[in-house]
């Protein structure tokens, strides 16, 4: 599994079936998302197990090793808390997310950015694949955010996308303009996409961001709400204005981008609790209750690290 020992897999194996188990208990709607990456030189497995309710109703006792309302083997989020690398849940009325991420022998993260980034990328209903994909580049006191979305959805918009993000090259190009000007050539083959690029430099307190088409971005903090411009056209096809706007970036903020497939009427305020969550956690959260249901979604938070 995923690159996993006999150990490992057995590990993950116990998770996925106790989240799997609660959503089918315990809640209504519930989805378990799973991503494997690689972080060099160890892999990691990701699942984030998603429900609309009912919530939960005492989540401090609910982590209590050793408790399980189910009465599985697992015995609750205690143990997946336990057997996980890393953990964070967010409940309310609304339902639940849990992230569990587990790594190869328990490996520690090697994520020393200044930047917490993290995203979803969910296939509209029946496909096979996401036609967005989304890219970032991280240093010490900075980091690149590029999301596209291929027009439509399937294997042609799965193409468009992927063209997008492998058109970026962070070592030939500086500026968010040349960048999208990057993906516009690199595009015209394909049948076009939408996307954007935020270039978040934190020793300078300054966002500079540049997109075309149906991409969304936003600035949040808890005295202010910034709504990104992009430009209108289509990468590859149709995309006449390429312009680069610079915002301030203040302490406290959470960076939002998503694809059209969310809607974009909603606010982390909401949701009691929520801006302390991890970034993944932000994201699915932001998925399961504004996801349009008629296409391809895709979610981005970033953070500067506390």
């Amino acid at each position: 599994m995923a690159g996993f020992g006999e150990e490992d897999s057995y590990r993950a194996g116990l998770v996925a079936t106790e989240l799997a188990t609660n959503l089918v208990k315990h809640a209504t709607g519930g989805e378990l998302l799973v991503r494997h990456t690689r972080l060099s030189p160890k892999a990691e497995l990701e699942l984030i197990a998603i429900d609309r309710g009912p919530g939960i109703a005492d989540l401090s006792r609910s982590l209590a090793d050793g408790y399980s309302t189910a009465g599985t083997s697992g015995t609750g989020l205690g143990a997946i808390r336990r057997l996980a690398d890393e953990f964070d849940v967010h409940s309310d009325q609304r339902g639940t997310v849990v992230v569990a991420r587990l790594r190869e022998k328990r490996a520690k993260a090697v994520d020393q950015a200044a930047m917490e980034i993290a995203g979803i990328s969910v296939a509209m209903r029946g496909e096979m694949v996401c036609g967005d994909s989304w890219q970032i580049h991280r240093d010490v006191d900075s980091a690149l955010i590029v999301v596209a979305d291929g027009l439509g959805h399937g294997l042609q918009a799965w193409q468009a996308s992927s063209a997008a993000v492998t058109s970026v090259d962070v070592h030939g190009v500086l500026d968010t303009v040349g960048l999208l000007r990057a993906m516009h050539d690199g595009l015209r083959s394909t049948r076009g996409a939408a996307a954007a690029v935020a270039d978040i430099r934190l020793r300078q307190h300054i966002v500079k961001y540049a997109g075309i088409g149906n991409i969304s971005a936003t600035l949040t903090a808890t005295t202010v709400t910034r709504h990104l411009v992009s430009s209108n056209g289509i990468l590859g096809h149709e995309a006449h204005q390429f312009r680069e706007f610079t915002y301030p970036w203040e302490s406290g903020t959470t960076f939002v981008v998503h694809s059209d497939g969310l809607g974009t009427h909603w606010s982390l305020d909401e949701y009691r609790g929520l801006r302390s969550r991890q970034p993944t956690t932000m994201a699915a959260v932001l998925y399961r209750d504004f996801s349009r249901q008629r296409d391809d979604v895709t979610v981005v938070v970033g953070r500067q690290r506390v």
